[in-house]
């Protein structure tokens, strides 16, 4: 059984490559996030589906999502 792990990039932009974003809405959604084990065949079958589902604004929310989690983390480390 595989069980999903996130990925670690090295391909992290840097503080001056980063462009403006404004954020001119907001919505609040209720979601579950759950911890998944399964065979690889599944996991990749899986994989196949939701990359032809996936529409363009998940890929920025995920962009977007990464990108801070790398921006807090690093701002954590030099704070130490």
């Amino acid at each position: 059984m595989k069980k999903k792990t996130p990925k670690k990039t090295s391909t992290q932009p840097s503080d001056e490559d980063l462009p403006i974003i404004k954020i001119v809405s907001e919505e609040e959604e209720m979601h579950v996030k759950l911890g998944l084990e399964m065979e690889d065949k599944t996991h990749d079958m899986l994989v196949k589906w939701g990359k032809e589902v996936a529409s363009n604004e998940d890929y920025i929310n995920i962009a977007i999502t990464d990108g801070l989690k790398h921006y807090i983390h690093r701002a954590d480390a030099s704070d130490k």
